[in-house]
């Protein structure tokens, strides 16, 4: 199959994130975080796995850049532990943890990779959630100065900033159902979590900026949203599909590109949150768009307290995270941003985009996953056909470098290009790896 080209100087590049690869959750310093707690209490994680040990990126990051310069991509985005700078959460920063995140920098940089850092990848502090977390606004100042904190240490070799990563995962999953940490279910009572989430991110772009940092941008979850009624979508879907984008996808986006919330959740926000939206649509460099996939909806059902009923998406192949598989939706959903927020919105990097399969070491010792690669190809065949019909993207990054821990879903789901053997923590590069190799080395 023919690769797509894109143009000279797009950025190829693969991310991670603190808690899913770091362990060593009790050095250097580090305090606990929500996750933490979320993972010791019986019955959250299947199987009943932490995240103590997870892929040992604390310890192993010079064979895992080593890899990453073997792949040849341009660029690293990780995450920054925030209870490895304040283990609270607040005060004077933790100076091992800042001196471990130094030499990780530092190295990626020895390697000719730049570095792009996400400051929160859900790893709230404990102390934080026990004031409130982000159903408080005090949260969004605390992070702030957070910001700054990274701003003022790593402003001269970070080449890319994202504040936070995919703040709809934690007011829905987080706050809202409770299926990720901190564990609530408040339904819509959750909405307030994104404003003030939203509020941080404002904060953090201005605490960066006067920190010296450059190239600020985002990494927010988008999905198209398919009315799948029984047959044809009535006009019930339809409003049930308009709420759910909204909020889904508005309630993060349009403040941050428009200055304003979509109608239907303003009775769901925190009183005065208007005054909120100039800090919140702070100018970006990049807008940064995870993908993985549509969702479905429908009008609620009786008795149902949320007003639609999500569906699944039929007719496509999983993923073994439950996923369906549909590359076309990426070129649609790049599309309606692009007619949504038309000159509003700045360039756009896809920051995560991947997907996870049931990868073994074969008897040869590699690791086959022919799947992957057709996913890969797929999405990049759709990405490369939203640029062609004028959607501004400048590069795209591989969710992930290596296996993780995949929150509630424990180590089963594996994302990586490369296999970790959670007994040895042997690192073993899947075809993938070498098929996304070639692509990079060959696009330069």
């Amino acid at each position: 199959m023919q690769n797509p080209i894109f143009p000279p100087g797009f950025l190829w590049g693969v991310s991670t994130s603190a808690f899913q690869i770091e362990g060593a959750t009790s050095e250097g310093g580090r305090g606990p975080s929500i996750w933490d707690t979320f993972t010791a209490t019986e019955g959250k994680i299947a199987r009943g796995e932490q995240a103590n040990v997870a892929a040992d990126h604390y310890h192993r990051y010079p064979e895992d850049i080593a890899l990453m310069a073997e792949l040849g991509v341009g660029a690293y985005r990780m995450s920054i532990a925030w209870p490895r700078i304040q283990p609270d959460g607040k005060g004077a920063p933790n100076p091992e943890g800042l001196g471990f995140y130094d030499k990780l920098i530092d190295a990626v940089c020895e390697a000719g990779i730049a570095p792009a850092v996400t400051l929160y990848h859900w790893d709230t502090p404990q102390a934080i959630e026990d004031d409130g977390g982000w159903l408080s606004r005090t949260t969004a100042e605390r992070f702030a100065e957070y910001a700054h904190i990274l701003g003022d240490r790593f402003a001269d070799r970070v080449k890319l900033w994202i504040p936070l990563n995919e703040p709809m995962v934690m007011s829905i999953f987080g706050y809202a159902l409770g299926e990720y940490a901190p564990g609530r279910t408040l339904l819509l009572d959750a909405i307030p979590t994104a404003h003030h989430q939203n509020l941080a991110h404002g904060l953090a772009v201005q605490a960066l900026r006067a920190a010296g940092a450059t190239n600020i941008g985002t990494a927010n979850n988008h999905s198209p949203i398919w009315p799948s009624g029984d047959s044809i979508a009535s006009p019930e879907d339809e409003a049930a599909a308009e709420w759910l984008d909204a909020l889904l996808n508005r309630l993060y986006a349009d403040p941050v590109l428009l200055g304003t919330y979509p109608e239907q959740l303003h009775e769901h926000l925190p009183a005065g949150f208007a005054d909120d939206l100039p800090t919140i649509a702070q100018p970006l460099d990049f807008y940064g768009v995870n993908y993985y996939e549509p969702q479905g909806v429908a009008k609620p059902s009786p008795g149902n307290p949320l007003p639609f009923d999500l569906r699944p998406i039929e007719g496509y192949p999983m993923t073994t995270n439950d996923s369906p598989i549909v590359p076309h939706a990426l070129r649609e959903l790049l599309l309606d941003f692009h007619r949504r927020y038309r000159d509003k919105l700045p360039p756009i990097h896809i920051t995560e985009n991947g997907c996870s399969f049931a990868d073994v070491v074969a008897e040869d010792g590699g690791v086959h996953d022919p799947e992957r690669i057709d996913f890969l190809y797929g999405h990049l065949v759709a990405l490369r056909e939203a640029m062609d019909a004028g959607v501004d993207v400048r590069g795209y990054f591989c969710w992930s470098l290596m296996d993780n821990f995949e929150w509630s879903k424990g180590y089963a789901p594996r994302f990586g290009l490369v296999h970790v053997d959670y007994e040895t923590l042997r690192r073993t590069p899947k075809d993938s790896f070498h098929w996304y190799r070639k692509l990079v080395r060959d696009e330069q």
